[in-house]
């Protein structure tokens, strides 16, 4: 501030005749050391002559110099005639007049002040370069009137020039859009602030906008290069190409398509080079305006593009093709264009370039992509076409990898459908979930299998085994070992029988086939569970134990002594048995799931174990929480995963009798029975189950050995059992015209849905099992 009080009074001749205090404080001297003194005198440089301002640099009273900038007004007499001479001083960095206005006129941005009715006060060069119109044209008319018909989003520019007058505070505003004195898109970032006087009212609202089209452009390039990632999230063919068009429009092309080749939607091997005359399968377009254009080519159906168009040359020269208006090649194209759709000509006309890029990946093409820019953007430009190319090179990588899983897949499950399960069957024991997840390794599909298989009784046997090694042999084996152990546990074998039985089926097929599976070997685990008693009984073949997670969410291993592998023959299996509580869920697993090179296989299965209480709505949840947390990031073997909760037969759902071995006791069996069926309101089926009964019943009592039992079993069927001490199985026979017996089984057989006998430990079981009635 002591720059604006500091003046001099000099008169005519040039002596001092007024300082002020301001002056005092700046050269040290005091009025009475200066007043009535040559003002020259002062200065330590000589300034020009006749200069009445300018920068002059004062002697100080200690010695120093001190630059200042003069400002000199004459002082005139009566006469109007100079009679002496003001002079005041500025800061030395102080602009020169007009300086400021000169650089705001000139600044290469635009900049403008309106009054808070939004009317130009202000405007320099670059704002008038903008608008189309000169300063004449725009000072004194409001802005909203000045910006009408132009084609950019008016309302929401003017919404922040109105914030920044009703509120007082600065805004930042970007926009993309045509200019109002053109048509080219252009980015701008503008500030706008509010301009107050010294009592702090708000006078006007000042704005500078700085183009700034290339940093979005720039900008633009890494969003479409970090968005490419995104592209191939699936193994689908299709679905990658249209994950690229949806990359490409509207942010990159007015209208984009890709076309494949034949083959590579396909499972076939790769064609030595692509077709000459360049006929393709559309997979995928978008337009950025609907119906703009209207695609000629339908999806799914064949694209011929002619030689000299540019998607024929990119998959031809295996390179970017750009092209556009003027081009020859082009025009032709477009006539020829305009022959097949004629509908589409605006759309063409509007075209100001493309770009045509093949997709090509490992050294293969595998289509070509189109981009189409319509102005009134830029037409493409060669860092247009470099970036075209990354983007479609990395999409073309994901096509590829799609096409060889698809074609990997294929076969993966041809084998799957013919081996595995293609639905667990119904059954009340337990509730079931699974996972089976080949091998993504380069030596094949592994020999992983499951099964569930439901008993008699409404018990079910639970199984999983892993034939060692992948490949066609493997799998064959696999296949032979899931059926013999379904065909085995048809005829209710103890889990350590059933292995038994499946080792000496291994030990044949390996001498049958020179050694073969020996070499590769196999490993199983065979578990079945009974509802009524809720034991779980299971034996080993050289298979990784069960894990155990029980209703108070502890969890454990199942502790049992594993046999060998099957094939090794001469060895017994063991049978382990416990006692489940109702939910319990057991978790049978393959190798795959918790071996893998240098990891430590009692590590994994205590994650496992962890992964188990894990909260899940579900099995299905469950399953793949598990696989999640325990299965190797990179597995090298197939996993298979079964998942199994126990339920339990309520009281309600049984009931027993002991029967005396007399056959005068078989009718009070029955009416017991009949008394039964009607207290769980099963009267329908009182006739079947009483002349079942009645035959199982007589045949214990005629041919088995005491205690004799009777158990009825209401679940989703109704099964009749009958125990007894003899291990003789009974079997159907033709009885003759004439024979007085013979014919109970027969009969039993067509009345019931199906029946049969297993061994057990104190003898044998008869078992019939009926559907229930609907309801």
């Amino acid at each position: 501030m002591e720059y604006s009080s500091a003046a001099m009074i000099v008169d005519a001749r040039g002596t001092v005749t007024g300082w002020s205090d301001g002056a005092r404080r700046i050269t040290g001297y005091a009025a009475a050391e200066v007043v009535g003194r040559p003002a020259r005198g002062l200065l330590a440089r000589e300034v020009p002559p006749g200069a009445l301002s300018g920068t002059a640099v004062i002697r100080h009273r200690d010695g120093h110099a001190v630059p200042l900038r003069l400002r000199v007004c004459p002082l005139l007499d009566a006469d109007g005639a100079p009679d002496g001479y003001a002079v005041s001083t500025a800061a030395p960095d102080a602009p020169e007049p007009g300086l400021i206005d000169h650089a705001v006129r000139q600044a290469s941005l635009s900049m403008s002040v309106l009054d808070p009715d939004l009317r130009f006060v202000h405007v320099n060069d670059a704002t008038c370069r903008m608008m189309g119109r000169s300063a004449e044209e725009l000072i004194g008319h409001s802005l909203p009137d000045t910006l009408a018909g132009f084609e950019g989003d008016q309302e929401s520019f003017l919404h922040h020039l109105r914030v920044v007058v009703d509120r007082g505070r600065p805004v930042q505003y970007e926009s993309f859009g045509p200019a109002p004195a053109g048509v080219r898109l252009h980015a701008w970032t503008v500030e706008m602030w509010p301009v107050h006087d010294a009592s702090g009212t708000l006078t006007a609202v000042a704005m500078a906008a700085l183009e700034s089209t290339e940093q979005h452009r720039a900008r633009e390039r890494l969003a479409l290069l970090n968005a490419a990632g995104e592209v191939g999230s699936t193994l689908d063919v299709v679905r990658t190409a249209e994950e690229l068009v949806g990359l490409l429009v509207p942010r990159f092309a007015g209208f984009a398509n890709v076309d494949l080749l034949g083959w590579v939607l396909g499972t076939d091997e790769p064609h030595a080079a692509p077709a000459g005359d360049g006929e393709l399968r559309r997979v995928a377009h978008a337009a950025a305006t609907e119906h703009f254009p209207t695609p000629a080519v339908h999806l799914g159906g064949n694209e011929v593009y002619p030689p000299y168009a540019p998607p024929a040359r990119a998959v031809r020269e295996g390179r970017v093709v750009l092209s556009g208006p003027g081009d020859p090649d082009f025009d032709r194209w477009m006539r020829e264009r305009a022959e097949r759709a004629p509908h589409n000509r605006p759309f063409r006309e509007a075209v100001c370039s493309t770009l045509a890029v093949p997709l090509r990946a490992r050294g293969t093409t595998l289509g070509v992509a189109l981009a189409a820019r319509t102005t009134p953007r830029e037409p493409y430009a060669a860092e247009d076409a470099v970036l075209a190319e990354e983007l479609v090179g990395r999409a073309a990588v994901s096509v590829d990898n799609a096409r060889r899983f698809a074609r990997e897949r294929s076969t993966a499950l041809a084998i799957q459908r013919s081996l595995l399960p293609r639905g667990l069957p119904g059954q009340a024991a337990v509730e079931v979930a699974h996972r089976y997840l080949p091998s993504a390794s380069a030596a094949g599909i592994g020999g992983d299998w499951f099964d569930v298989i439901p008993l008699s009784g409404t018990r079910v046997g639970l199984v999983v085994g892993d034939v060692v090694g992948h490949g066609i042999p493997s799998t064959a084996t696999m296949g032979r070992l899931c059926t013999a152990v379904r065909t085995l546990a048809d005829v209710d074998l103890p889990p350590d029988e059933l292995l038994t039985h499946l080792d000496d089926l291994v030990t044949h097929l390996a001498a049958d086939d020179d050694g073969e599976v020996a070499e590769l070997g196999a490993t199983c685990l065979y578990a079945v569970y009974d509802p009524v008693s809720r034991r779980l009984t299971l034996a080993a073949a050289g298979h990784p134990a069960p894990a155990l997670l029980l209703p108070d969410g502890t969890t454990r291993l199942v502790r049992m002594n594993t046999g060998p592998l099957l094939g090794v023959g001469g060895l017994p299996f063991e049978a382990t048995e416990l006692e489940l509580p109702e939910g319990t869920v057991v978790a049978l697993y393959t190798d795959g799931l918790v071996e893998d090179r240098d990891r430590d296989i009692d590590h994994a299965t205590a994650e496992l174990c962890l992964a188990l209480t894990a909260p899940a709505n579900s099995l299905d949840a469950l399953c793949d929480t598990v696989l999640k947390a325990v299965m190797p990031e990179e597995p090298s073997d197939d996993v298979a995963l079964l998942l199994a909760r126990t339920r339990a037969l309520g009281t309600d759902q049984i009931r027993t009798w002991d029967v005396l071995p007399d056959p005068a006791h078989v009718a009070a069996t029955r009416r017991s029975v009949s008394e039964q069926l009607t207290r769980w309101g099963l009267d329908e089926t009182a006739f079947v189950t009483e002349l079942v009964v009645s035959e199982l019943v007589t045949n214990a009592i005629r041919y088995g050995e005491p205690p004799i039992q009777l158990r009825l079993i209401r679940d989703s069927t109704l099964i009749c059992e009958v125990s007894d001490s003899s291990s003789t199985s009974p079997h159907l026979r033709r009885a003759h015209a004439y024979d007085e017996g013979g014919r109970g089984l027969l009969l039993v057989a067509q009345l019931t849905q199906r029946w049969g006998s297993r061994q057990t430990g104190s003898g044998k079981t008869i078992w019939a099992e009926q559907p229930l009635p609907a309801e």
